[in-house]
């Protein structure tokens, strides 16, 4: 989509915003030779901060191929915010309801319109406690894969400091520098002409999850976890942690005498 097929919207919305972001944030953008100059695709982009969907869209915007995001439907139905969302041709998401697929298939639509969609495959903002990206949900793999489009992998960071995870207040000094790294589109043809089976949309995602990171890891100059954070896994854990903390015990008994009755026990039932 070249520059002049923007629309009045996202014109609108960056008069609005350009500015404030120019002097709140310094930009150090890497990579956007790499965002196709035309035909459908896809970015996938790690989310830190409330603010960065904003920031990256300012990146996207000087490409000349801006973004439609997918948001939560809510935000589409709030007075001049959700006129600018629909104007912007932002793309809803209907979470647990019956259109909850109807978001995938405007994804496809778009793509294959030869707009570019932004997924932000985390589905929310990290809760990893370095803000590394974590584990990614297969949306942006599915499609992908259907309609074989280009993948271009981005890492972000610096709009974190300027607005922290889930802070309601932003530090604006001293004056912060917002990182943009775009790579080069991933090689996920491996994954072609294959039943899109769970296992698959996991192993795709997991190639787009990994390449983000490597990108975040040279914006840092650090290392990310060798496992990445899973909130599922997460929660599983802290409800093992909270049903071990509150599990009765016997009368007369503490823990000590448990464990040592429970071998006992076992051994009573071989």
């Amino acid at each position: 989509m070249s520059r002049r097929r923007i629309g009045f919207w996202y014109r609108f919305a960056a008069v609005l915003c350009k500015p404030p972001l120019v002097i709140l944030i310094k930009r150090d953008w890497r990579g956007m030779e790499n965002i196709p100059a035309d035909g459908g695709f896809i970015t996938v982009v790690n989310h830190n901060s409330h603010l960065d969907p904003v920031a990256y869209a300012h990146f996207q915007y000087n490409s000349g191929r801006v973004p439609r995001f997918l948001a939560k439907s809510g935000l589409f139905k709030k007075g001049f915010v959700g006129a600018a969302m629909r104007g912007t041709g932002q793309i809803p998401v209907y979470r647990e309801t019956t259109d909850a697929l109807s978001a995938f298939r405007a994804a496809i639509d778009a793509v294959e319109r030869g707009e570019c969609v932004a997924f932000y495959p985390e589905g929310t903002i990290t809760r990893d406690p370095g803000q590394w990206p974590m584990t990614g949900k297969t949306g942006a793999a599915r499609v992908a894969l259907q309609t074989r489009c280009p993948v271009i992998p981005v890492a972000q960071w610096g709009a974190n400091e300027l607005l922290p995870p889930y802070a309601k207040k932003p530090h604006l000094l001293p004056r912060k520098t917002h990182h943009v790294l775009a790579g080069p589109p991933l090689d996920l043809s491996r994954f072609y002409d294959k039943e899109m089976t769970p296992d698959l949309l996991k192993d795709a995602t997991e190639v787009i999850m990994a390449a983000i990171t490597r990108q975040l890891e040279e914006i840092r100059g650090e290392k990310a976890p060798e496992t990445p954070y899973d909130p599922k896994r997460e929660r599983i854990e802290q409800r093992r942690r909270t049903t071990a903390a509150v599990e009765p015990r016997r009368p007369g008994q503490h823990n000590g005498a448990l464990r040592e009755q429970e071998p006992q026990e076992e051994g009573q039932g071989k």
